[in-house]
């Protein structure tokens, strides 16, 4: 059963969200719950994995996708409206974490969702297998509180969000068993989210409410380590679940190519 929000969080990131346009400097963030920035901090990064103003920074790239595709703003305006005052620096920054340039974003958000369909009428998910030496294989299997029909994107990553591309990943058609083969040494994060075969291309491209899971604490792979399998269900999203940046299209389309090699 998932553990509760602790309150003062709660609060924080409702504060944050609703003041998201405005200057948020870490005391206010702290003074408003009645916390030292130190303390605050410590207990923000307890419970989401990441610092706050990361978290605030995260959750401004979040909103300039969802004005990509749903206003004609331009790139630079959406970049100073999300407090970036240099295209650069907001292309840059949109880049890294999403995986695609604010344009390239808006190009495909307004195409079709045909990486979606293609999963849909896929025969085989077995994805090419070169064994490397040292390397270990994660397994596990996911299942869902409500009912699910469609395809759920499973991402290792180096932090507790899902931004840029993860280390290593796979898809799985369902529910059910998966396996991610060859993961290098390293610390990652687990996280993991899944699209109705029916959803819209808004929803491919913004997912807000997507069913999701993640496993809070980091997996520390050693070499020629033997990793415990994960049992992970898939739920409505919660308040300190981090914004999924990485554009989902992407992960679909590098899915895709990789199974064709076979």
């Amino acid at each position: 059963m998932k553990s509760e929000i602790n309150k003062e969080v709660q609060e924080a990131i409702i504060f944050i969200q609703e003041n998201l346009y405005n200057s948020i400097e870490l005391e206010a963030l702290a003074k408003h719950i009645s916390y030292s920035p130190y303390h605050f901090s410590r207990l923000f990064k307890k419970e989401t994995g990441m610092s706050p103003l990361y978290y605030v920074s995260s959750l401004r790239l979040q909103k300039a996708k969802e004005l990509l595709l749903t206003t004609e703003f331009t790139i630079r305006d959406i970049g100073m409206e999300i407090g970036q005052q240099s295209l650069g620096t907001f292309t840059s920054r949109f880049s890294e974490k999403v995986g695609m340039t604010p344009g390239a974003f808006r190009r495909m958000g307004h195409s079709d969702n045909h990486h979606l369909q293609l999963l849909k009428r896929l025969s085989n998910w077995n994805e090419p297998i070169q064994a490397h030496f040292g390397y270990s294989q994660l397994t596990g299997t996911i299942c869902s509180e409500k009912p699910f029909d469609g395809v759920t994107l499973i991402g290792l990553f180096k932090k507790p969000i899902p931004e840029g591309m993860p280390e290593f990943g796979t898809l799985i058609s369902g529910t059910g068993d998966f396996v991610i083969n060859n993961v290098k040494p390293g610390t990652y994060h687990l996280l993991v989210t899944a699209l109705n075969w029916h959803a819209v291309i808004s929803q491919v491209f913004l997912p807000f409410n997507t069913l999701r899971t993640r496993i809070k604490e980091p997996i520390i792979v050693k070499e020629n380590h033997h990793l415990p399998h994960y049992h992970l269900t898939l739920r409505p999203p919660s308040l300190d679940d981090p914004p999924i940046l990485i554009s989902l299209p992407l992960l679909m389309q590098t899915f895709l190519q990789r199974v064709q090699q076979l």
